[in-house]
């Protein structure tokens, strides 16, 4: 591999006038910059960003962690981070905990500061008490992305989604096509329940006069056969069911799979609904009517950029969009003879 020093010495220019063409063109001629291009292409050198980032103290590298890169959730949530971040001239390292707490604090000790100028974490399962540990005396900030749970106190920079009313809005759609024997799959991550989804679920069932029926809720870990298995137990401990709701796509794709095994239509027999509008739910048949949340991958990784670029910036808590409802062929208005179904 090509030095800067061999790079300089076919240009005809100091190792200085090299690094100034990499990094501060407007400090150099345009025919030094052509000279230095030329040279740089017939080299084919390429700058060691280790070595830059010790000497400057900035690697223009930052670190996203995620609890398990097999959910679709994560990568489409990666892909939009990646592409932001590009646009910001910084490179995006991936950090998968595999759902382990412990692997997500060893990333956060080691490479924030160190390998990354600073950490976007999401869903590790580490209390905010230790997040306020692992924070101190780090220059590097650590924003927490798509915040769920409420004990995170607004000192710690995150990105919160209004999941209760996710939730909310998810049953609103089942009472107003006339569902009011509702299975719930709640999903269970390694940040615990997802309570906040069911409790809105809840007082949209509570607003319509609908009292909750706890032997028609069953809690799982997220995955697809954990949906396929829930909603099997929910519809064989109250055949009357009309409609399920999931608090995430992944149950919910489970769900339709099961019932298509039990030859239980959707929509015809029996509605469905997620939270979240993984690209999966475009692809399944029927397509899933679900929850949207968006601007939650843009948001989290400019408000990391931002405390990087400016030290001074304070933490914030950052609420993004509203949660959306997209409405598509797994739900529809509840007939006659599915109340009849036993």
């Amino acid at each position: 591999m090509a030095t800067l020093s061999e790079v300089a010495k076919m240009a005809g220019v100091t190792t200085a006038t090299v690094s100034n063409v990499l990094r501060n063109p407007s400090k150099v001629k345009p025919s030094t910059i052509k000279r230095v291009k030329a040279a740089l292409a017939a080299t084919g050198y390429r700058p060691n960003l280790m070595a830059r980032a010790l000497s400057e103290g900035k690697s223009s590298m930052v670190a996203i962690v995620v609890p398990n890169i097999v959910n679709p959730y994560y990568p489409e949530f990666v892909r939009i981070a990646e592409r932001v971040a590009r646009q910001r001239k910084y490179f995006l390292m991936v950090c998968n905990t595999d759902e382990q707490a412990e692997i997500g604090r060893a990333y956060i000790k080691q490479i924030s500061g160190t390998l990354a100028d600073g950490v976007l974490v999401l869903h590790t399962g580490i209390s905010a008490t230790e997040i306020l540990e692992l924070r101190g005396g780090r220059r590097s900030p650590l924003v927490l992305a798509s915040v769920e749970t409420t004990d995170f106190p607004d000192s710690v920079p995150q990105v919160v989604v209004d999941f209760r009313l996710a939730g909310k809005i998810a049953g609103q759609h089942l009472i107003e096509l006339g569902h009011r024997q509702i299975g719930v799959i709640v999903g269970n991550g390694c940040d615990g329940t997802h309570s906040l989804r069911l409790e809105g679920f809840q007082d949209a069932l509570a607003d319509a006069g609908v009292g909750p029926d706890h032997r028609d809720v069953g809690y799982v870990l997220d995955s697809i056969a954990g949906g396929y298995q829930t909603v099997c137990e929910l519809i064989e401990a109250n055949p009357a069911l009309t409609a399920i709701y999931a608090t995430n796509d992944l149950l919910a794709y489970g769900a339709t799979q099961a019932l298509a095994d039990r030859g239980i239509a959707v929509p015809e027999a029996m509605s469905i609904v997620g939270v979240t509008n993984i690209q999966l739910t475009q692809e399944m048949r029927p397509p899933l009517t679900t929850v949207s949340l968006e601007e939650v991958a843009t948001a989290s990784v400019n408000l990391l950029l931002d405390m990087i670029e400016d030290p001074e910036h304070q933490p914030t808590l950052v609420r993004v969009s509203d949660p959306q409802l997209i409405v598509r062929q797994s739900t529809a208005r509840v007939r006659r003879r599915q109340l009849k179904r036993v």
